[in-house]
């Protein structure tokens, strides 16, 4: 089953160059630019990883992070710098994707879920 990893800050039609640029293998990718577009996401289907890029706004970033902790108790969330700038999110991205790999949680008896599902 592949990874499903939703993309903040990833303009729909850069996405054929971003999944060929990020070359990582059973990865469902996903993206948006705003947090509505995210909460779609998370309610539509399970979201393994959420990757949120520099380029958004503080404010932006924030709402976005809150939206993945209520909505899902299974996705992690990961924030790009602002430094490296816009080359730098494929490398942010395929590093944190090979970090995680090996990253395939069950859930607990002793986890405390706080997401509010409907």
């Amino acid at each position: 089953m592949a990874t499903r990893v939703f993309i903040a800050g990833l303009l729909p039609h850069l996405m054929d160059d971003f999944r060929e640029r990020l070359a990582v293998a059973e990865v469902d990718l996903i993206s948006g630019t705003g947090v509505e577009e995210l909460a779609a996401a998370l309610a539509a289907a399970d979201i393994d990883h959420v990757i949120i890029g520099g380029g958004l706004g503080l404010p932006a970033r924030l709402d976005m992070v809150r939206t993945v902790f209520e909505s899902s108790d299974r996705a992690t969330v990961h924030m790009k710098d602002h430094r490296s700038g816009p080359e730098g999110f494929v490398p942010f991205v395929r590093s944190v994707l090979h970090g995680l790999a090996d990253y395939h949680p069950a859930e607990s008896t002793r986890a405390v879920l706080r997401a509010q599902r409907t």
